[in-house]
């Protein structure tokens, strides 16, 4: 038997990069996976169309993140696809993978940057656990992805870096407060990978060669290496680990 067989996630921003990467090895495990999507649908449909390929179960759930009403619009949608395939409002897994980059150094950051930042990879995430509760039973899993530049000074996006650093903060204070619920909830932080969020940084031959030398693997990361890690995180092998922001940078910067 799979090792999510019978489970539901939810993981937001699974239309591309990390979060389809994680939708399809979930769905691959047996769950039953909601692909969230803020805009762009043609993405989202073609992750869900890989999942079915695959054999697994998923289906869609639209709402932007970082605006009024989109913690509700989400749940709305998602309590309302689960009723179309015999499911109850509970899901056993949450991955909080959505969020947004911009680059700032101190010089250049913005009250709106702040703001838009914060609101996406900060607020929404938080907000979205708050309102997981009533979802969430007993033994469920919340896995949030931060990032290394929480370990790694990284001045040229200090909100960035700052928005996942209270990713990190959520998931410690959050993990001892559900505890007697034994549910688990980690971060995971990963370097750098290759999705389109770090396609600039890779457009030459030797811009690749450079980011791949800051991992000891002397590679860059790609999408299924933070995937089967979630996938751990989000079974029962992993049911005594909770707290902990795991390092998934390929040792970068060691």
């Amino acid at each position: 038997m799979k090792t999510l067989t019978g489970k539901t996630a939810l993981v937001t921003g699974a239309s591309r990069g990390i979060g389809r990467a994680i939708a399809r090895r979930l769905a691959q495990e047996g769950a039953l996976t909601a692909v969230h999507y803020g805009t762009n649908e043609q993405a989202a449909h073609h992750t869900l169309e890989l999942i079915s390929q695959e054999g697994g179960q998923a289906f869609a759930v639209r709402a932007e993140l970082g605006v009024p009403g989109d913690i509700e619009t989400l749940y709305t949608q998602l309590e309302d696809q689960l009723a179309r395939h015999h499911k109850g409002p509970e899901i056993d897994i949450l991955v909080n993978n959505a969020a947004i980059s911009g680059s700032a150094r101190i010089h250049d950051i913005t009250p709106e940057l702040f703001d838009h930042l914060f609101a996406v990879n900060t607020k929404t995430p938080l907000f979205l656990l708050q309102r997981a509760l009533k979802n969430l039973p007993d033994g469920g899993r919340i896995i949030n992805i931060s990032s290394a530049a929480t370990r790694i000074a990284y001045p040229e996006s200090i909100i960035y870096s700052m928005t996942k650093g209270a990713l990190n903060t959520l998931t410690l204070a959050l993990a001892k407060e559900l505890g007697p619920r034994n549910i688990t909830v980690n971060a995971i932080t990963p370097g750098y990978i290759e999705t389109d969020m770090n396609k600039h940084k890779r457009n030459t031959p030797q811009a690749a060669n450079e980011l791949a030398a800051h991992s000891t693997f002397n590679r860059t990361g790609q999408p299924t290496d933070i995937a089967d890690i979630v996938t751990f995180l989000a079974s029962d092998a992993s049911r005594w680990i909770t707290g902990q922001t795991l390092d998934a940078s390929g040792g970068t910067h060691l």
